[in-house]
């Protein structure tokens, strides 16, 4: 019987570290009750001596998942460990995850130590660790650059303190596979009580290699991935946990492990929720859950699959959330449909209220086009969600004119603070104008990075996706709004994001945690 590899989802950590991709409490939150559905083994919450607002999501998400383990992550210093053992405090069952650096270039250049005093500092972060958990990982960042040598006599001496995950990263994306599998099995060999311990993985995916140097790491022994939904993270991302997961489900005759505790039938709506969330598109063409990912254009392909689905297809669409069979949905539906289909999608309301403004905006979607797809639903879902967290402006009205020889203008009713305000605005375009006039209202004096158009389904009523970046103050925040008219789509998109800006939450943006 082959060992259970243990997934160890970062997405609420590492995923956040992608500039621009900072969570609110109750976001993470979603996430995290979404990863637990998965039924994925540890949540990595957040990194606690950030800043309180981190420190507040993961003890927030301590607090409410049940099934899964929730991580926090600290350097290996005596306030950080500290800090995220009270961040953990009310989990079912909680890890501390504590790290320093043991690449020569990392020890001299920033934390201006000697090896010496490296294996020092880590026995001691895992031994106060070990006060608040008995779960307790260790990482030597930039592992993948660091003498083999003194990389085992650190993990020699943390087993020994009581590290129950030694957690190998390949931080900066250096690693290639047959190397990176080859320092695995070289560590597990060498390090004499290498037994008492499970090896973890953490690659980044500078070189694209990420997955790939993964399970390499997963076929010389590694039995924990760190990974996260869509590859989100710092720079170029890190491995994706779909990618990972369906490799390893689907070569179930090469890999010496599985993974057959996992909801896998939740990756799609999961991805569909990070990615409403950060404001960072799945490419079409992306692995397991691209929109073409299941797709077959070529009639030769098409031909096969009708014929014999695994001609072109080596996993089900349905395994990971896709459907094939659809409901098809529009104005004559009704409420148990509805309801249904979105159950099915992953999607459950917390009480008949909820139930009854998603079916309400249903209705008013579907007299505006005719058929309503399963992403429809699903943009309608997390509008509706950003809409109720975020309620301090409020879109009233938006009149726009945009004809030939003539400059474009903007009429606008927003709500702010429940008392309503007009503004009109001329602009290079019906955008721009548009978002001129509620700016003109607001004066949030925000600067604008990012404007993007995702059509959500094909033809020509599709529903507009529209994601707006905007920083103000050095923070940086990304709003959504869905509509088949693209301005409405995007004024809404301007007003989620403007909500984020003015809200009083601290959504301090963590990037120290490089492991």
């Amino acid at each position: 019987m082959s060992d259970q590899l243990i997934i160890f989802d970062t997405t609420l950590r590492d995923g956040e570290q992608s500039p621009g991709a900072s969570m609110t409490k109750e976001e993470k939150v979603r996430i995290a009750k979404a990863l637990e559905k998965m039924r994925v083994d540890v949540i990595e919450a957040g990194f606690p001596i950030a800043s309180p607002g981190d420190f507040d999501a993961v003890h927030a998400v301590a607090s409410v998942i049940k099934d899964s383990t929730v991580c926090g992550l600290s350097r290996a210093l005596d306030k950080d460990i500290e800090r995220a053992g009270e961040a953990i405090k009310p989990a079912n069952s909680g890890r501390i995850h504590t790290f320093i650096a043991t690449s020569p270039i990392h020890m001299k250049m920033k934390l201006r130590m000697d090896p010496d005093q490296v294996l020092e500092q880590a026995v001691k972060a895992v031994k106060k660790a070990r006060q608040y958990t008995d779960n307790v990982e260790f990482s030597p960042e930039d592992a993948g650059r660091s003498e083999v040598d003194f990389l085992c006599r650190v993990l020699e001496a943390v087993i020994d303190a009581g590290a129950g995950t030694l957690n190998i990263p390949d931080t900066v994306g250096y690693n290639v596979p047959e190397q990176f599998g080859g320092l695995i099995r070289n560590l597990r060999e060498k390090i004499p009580n290498s037994d008492k311990a499970v090896f973890s993985v953490h690659c980044h995916n500078d070189l694209g290699l990420a997955v790939a140097n993964s399970l390499s790491a997963v076929m010389n022994g590694a039995r924990q991935v760190e990974c996260t939904i869509n590859g989100l993270g710092e720079r170029a991302g890190n491995a994706s946990l779909e990618e990972i997961v369906m490799a390893v489900k689907t070569r179930k005759d090469i890999f010496p492990c599985n993974v057959d505790h996992l909801d896998t039938t939740q990756i799609v709506s999961t991805s569909r929720l990070v990615s409403g969330i950060t404001g960072f598109a799945v490419q079409p063409n992306k692995a397991i859950v691209g929109a073409n990912a299941f797709a077959h254009e070529s009639g030769i392909h098409q031909d096969g699959v009708l014929k014999s689905r695994e001609t072109y297809e080596i996993m089900r669409a349905q395994d990971v959330g896709w459907s094939t069979n659809r409901m098809v949905l529009g104005k004559h539906s009704g409420r148990n449909a509805f309801k249904t289909r979105l159950k099915e999608l992953g999607v459950e309301f917390a009480s008949e209220a909820e139930l009854n403004d998603a079916f309400g905006r249903f209705k008013d979607l579907a007299d505006k086009k005719h058929e309503i797809y399963d992403d429809d639903l699903q943009a309608l879902v997390t509008d509706a969600n950003m809409e109720a967290e975020n309620e301090r402006i409020k879109l009233v009205a938006l009149k726009v004119c945009s004809e030939t020889g003539e400059t474009p203008n903007a009429d606008v009713a927003i709500m702010v603070d429940d008392q309503e305000h007009s503004a009109s605005s001329e602009g290079g375009g019906p955008v721009d104008a548009s978002f001129k006039a509620i700016e003109s209202v607001v004066n949030s004096g925000s600067e604008l990075l990012l404007y993007s158009v995702n059509n959500i389904t094909s033809g020509t009523d599709s529903q507009g996706e529209v994601t707006v970046r905007l920083k103000k103050n050095g923070r940086i925040v990304n709003g959504q709004g869905s509509d088949t008219d693209i301005v409405i789509a995007s004024a809404k998109a301007y007003i989620n994001a403007l909500n984020k800006v003015l809200s009083d939450a601290e959504r301090a943006h963590p990037q120290t945690g490089d492991v």
